[in-house]
C-alpha cells in the first residue's frame, strides 16, 4: 500500500468526523437520542463491571487472608441464585440441623485439624458515654480466631480461653469503632454497653478478613459464649472455620470432618451429608454464578440502551443524507466511488455513537468512584469493560448506519444534482 492510501484513509476519516461533529452542533436535539442512548448503555456496562471487579477482588484478598487451606462448615450453603419463599421446598436449609458447639469440638480434636474458629454474627447498639452507635457490625469467636481468621492485634489482647469459658464481657474492637466512639483517646480498658450490658475493651484489632475487611464500618469481636446471651442475633447459623495441619492436604482434612460428622449425625452411607463443607474454590464458584446472573442483566439492559441509540443514528444519519443530497451528487460527478460515500457516512455514525460511549464511561466512572467511596466495595473500572463498550458504540453505529450509507452510497448523481 502507498504511503498516500493511508493518508487518504486518514483524511476521509477525518473529514467524516468532523461532519459528524457540526451535524450534533446544529442538530442537538435529534443527536440527543443518540447520545443518550448509547451513554446509557455503556454507563450500565462500566458501573456493573466495575462493582463486580471490586467484588471479586474484596472475595478474593478475605480467601487469601483466611490462609489458601481454611475451608469452612457451614449448616447450609447456596451455590448460586435461589428463589427462597421461606417454604420447605424452596428452602432446603430449613431440613439442616444446626451446627452445634458440641461438634465444633469434636472438629477441633480431629487428628487432621490444628484449629478451629466458631463464628456467628449480628449488628446492634454500642454506646459509650454520650456516643451511641446503633448498628455495629459483631461477632461471637472462639479464642483462635485471630489466627484463623487472620489480622493482628495492634494493642491490648485477646480473649483468653478462661474469659471464653466464665462468658466474660470483654470486647475487641477495630480502629474504626475506636475512632467513633473515643477520638484521640486510648480505648484499651474502658468500659462500653453492647445491647445494654457492659463490656471491657480489650483490644484493638487490625483489619482482618473475616471481620474487618471494610475498614470504613465499626466491627467488634467478643467470645461465642457471651455473644449468645447478650446479643440479638438468628439462631442457627454458626460456622466453623477449619484450618488443616501442615502435613494433611485440605482434601484429606474434609474428608476427616465430614466422616466424623456424619457419624456423629448418624447418617448412612446412602443418606445425603445434611450440613455442609465449603472451600475456597466453591465460594469462588458460586460468586460467578451470582455474577454470570448480573452479566446477563448488564447485557439484557446495555442492549436495550444501545438500541435506542440505534434507532437514534438512523433517524439523524437518514436526516443528514436528506439535507446533503447535492453534496452527495457533486462527490460523485467529481469522481467519488460508492464505497468512498458508503464509507464516510459509516464514519459519521461511529463518530455519533463513540461521542455517547464517551459520555458513558464517563458516568461509569464516576459509578464507580460513588461505588468506592461510599461502600465497602473497592470498585474499579476494568480494561475489559472499557474495551468492550467501545466496541459496541463502534459496532452500534456502524450497523445502524448501513442503511443510510448504503442509500447515499446508491444515489444517481444526476438525480441528486436535480434535488432542491
Amino acid at each position: 500500500m502507498s504511503p498516500a492510501r493511508p493518508a487518504g484513509l486518514l483524511s476521509r476519516m477525518a473529514e467524516g468526523v468532523g461532519i459528524a461533529l457540526d451535524a450534533l452542533r446544529a442538530n442537538k436535539v435529534r443527536a440527543a437520542l443518540t447520545i443518550l442512548g448509547v451513554a446509557i448503555g455503556v454507563t450500565v456496562v462500566i458501573a456493573i463491571g466495575s462493582a463486580i471487579t471490586g467484588i471479586n477482588r474484596s472475595i478474593t484478598a478475605i480467601l487469601e487472608a483466611a490462609g489458601p487451606k481454611t475451608f469452612y462448615v457451614q449448616r447450609y450453603f447456596s451455590d448460586g441464585l435461589e428463589i427462597d419463599d421461606g417454604s420447605d421446598e424452596l428452602s432446603p436449609w430449613r431440613r439442616m440441623p444446626w451446627i452445634t458447639t458440641q461438634e465444633a469440638e469434636m472438629i477441633r480434636r480431629l487428628p487432621s485439624v490444628r484449629d478451629i474458629n466458631i463464628g456467628e454474627y449480628t449488628e446492634g447498639p454500642v454506646a459509650f458515654e454520650g456516643t451511641t452507635l446503633s448498628s455495629v457490625r459483631m461477632a461471637g469467636f472462639s479464642p483462635a480466631w485471630p489466627r484463623v481468621n487472620g489480622g493482628d492485634i495492634l494493642a491490648g489482647r485477646n480473649f483468653t480461653p478462661i474469659e471464653y469459658a466464665a462468658s466474660a464481657r470483654v470486647a475487641i474492637i477495630n480502629d474504626k469503632l475506636a475512632q467513633s466512639l473515643f477520638p484521640g483517646r486510648d480505648p484499651i480498658g474502658k468500659q462500653i454497653r453492647i445491647f445494654g450490658v457492659p463490656f471491657e475493651v480489650i483490644g484493638l484489632h487490625a483489619e482482618a478478613a473475616s471481620l474487618f475487611s471494610d475498614a470504613d464500618d465499626p466491627r467488634l469481636a467478643m467470645p461465642h459464649t457471651t455473644f449468645t446471651k447478650v446479643t440479638d442475633f438468628e439462631r442457627g447459623w454458626m460456622e466453623v472455620a477449619v484450618v488443616p495441619t501442615d502435613s494433611v492436604t485440605t482434601l484429606e482434612a474434609q474428608d476427616e470432618v465430614t466422616a466424623a460428622l456424619r457419624s456423629k449425625r448418624g447418617l448412612r452411607p446412602a443418606d445425603e451429608s445434611n450440613f455442609a463443607i465449603v472451600t475456597q474454590d466453591r465460594v469462588l464458584d458460586a460468586f460467578n454464578k451470582i455474577t454470570a446472573a448480573f452479566f446477563v442483566v448488564m447485557i439484557a439492559l446495555s442492549s436495550v440502551a444501545l438500541l435506542v441509540g440505534g434507532v437514534g443514528v438512523v433517524a439523524i444519519m437518514m436526516i443528514s443524507v436528506t439535507e446533503r443530497t447535492r453534496e452527495i451528487g457533486v462527490r460523485k460527478a467529481l469522481g467519488a466511488t460508492r464505497g468512498e460515500i458508503m464509507f464516510q457516512f459509516l464514519v459519521e455514525a461511529a463518530t455519533l455513537t463513540l461521542v455517547g460511549c464517551v459520555i458513558g464511561m464517563a458516568l461509569g466512572a464516576l459509578v464507580a468512584w460513588a461505588v468506592r467511596t461510599f461502600s465497602p466495595i473497592p470498585a474499579a473500572v476494568p480494561l475489559g469493560s472499557v474495551i468492550a463498550a467501545l466496541v459496541a458504540s463502534i459496532l452500534t453505529g456502524v450497523l445502524f448506519g448501513l442503511y443510510p450509507a448504503s442509500r447515499a452510497s446508491r444515489m444517481d448523481p444526476v438525480e441528486a444534482l436535480r434535488y432542491e
